[in-house]
C-alpha cells in the first residue's frame, strides 16, 4: 500500500501577524529559511488560492514577509495557519548524498539482519523532530520511528530502503 509521492511540497506555515501593514511572520522549512520566496508564487494546500511573498527580513520569531494584496493586521491575522505549497517540479535536484522527505515514501525498511520491517508511508512533524511513519509489513497496523540516527543505520535512496537499528521495545 505505497501512497503516492506529494506533488505540492510545504515549504513553510504562516505563524501570524506582524505590525498592523498587514506583514505576516511565516515558519520556513526550506534549507535557508530566507529564500522561501524564490520558488515563485506559492499556494495552498489545493493549488487553487496563490501567494505572492516578498520576505523582508528575518526576526527571531520566523520571517517577515509581505503577501502581495494583504495590507491589513487583519487579513494577516486570517491566515494564520496557512501552509505554503510549491509544486515538487520546481525543487532543485538535491546534491549528491542528499534527498527531499519525500524521496522517503515508499522505501521499504529493513533491520540490520536485512528482513523487512515495513514501508515508508509518510513523514510527520508533529512539534518535537521528523518521525518516519512506517506500515508494518504483515500487518495493518502502521508505528512511527524518529527520523535520527539513534534509529536509522543508512538511507540509502538508490537502494530503496532504509535500514533501521533494533525495534525492539519501541512498539510493543
Amino acid at each position: 500500500m505505497t501512497e503516492d509521492k506529494p506533488t505540492r511540497i510545504c515549504l513553510g506555515v504562516i505563524a501570524g501577524a506582524q505590525g498592523i501593514q498587514g506583514e505576516v511572520i511565516i515558519r520556513s522549512f526550506t534549507q535557508d529559511p530566507e529564500n522561501i520566496d524564490a520558488y515563485g508564487l506559492l499556494s495552498d494546500v489545493t493549488g487553487k488560492i496563490s501567494y505572492d511573498l516578498k520576505v523582508l527580513r528575518i526576526a527571531k520569531k520566523g520571517i517577515i514577509a509581505r503577501i502581495k494584496g494583504i495590507t491589513t493586521r487583519n487579513m494577516a491575522e486570517g491566515l494564520k495557519g496557512t501552509e505554503l505549497y510549491v509544486s515538487a517540479e520546481l525543487l532543485p535536484e538535491p546534491d549528491p548524498g542528499e534527498f527531499y522527505y519525500r524521496d522517503l515514501i515508499g522505501l521499504k525498511a529493513l533491520d540490520q539482519a536485512g528482513e523487512l520491517v515495513g514501508e515508508i508511508i509518510s513523514v510527520q512533524n508533529f512539534g518535537a523532530g521528523d518521525l518516519l511513519e512506517i506500515k508494518l509489513a504483515g500487518t495493518d497496523k502502521s508505528e512511527f520511528l524518529p527520523f535520527h540516527d539513534d534509529y536509522l543505520v543508512e538511507v540509502s535512496i538508490a537502494n530503496q530502503h532504509v535500514i533501521v537499528k533494533s525495534t525492539a521495545g519501541l512498539w510493543e
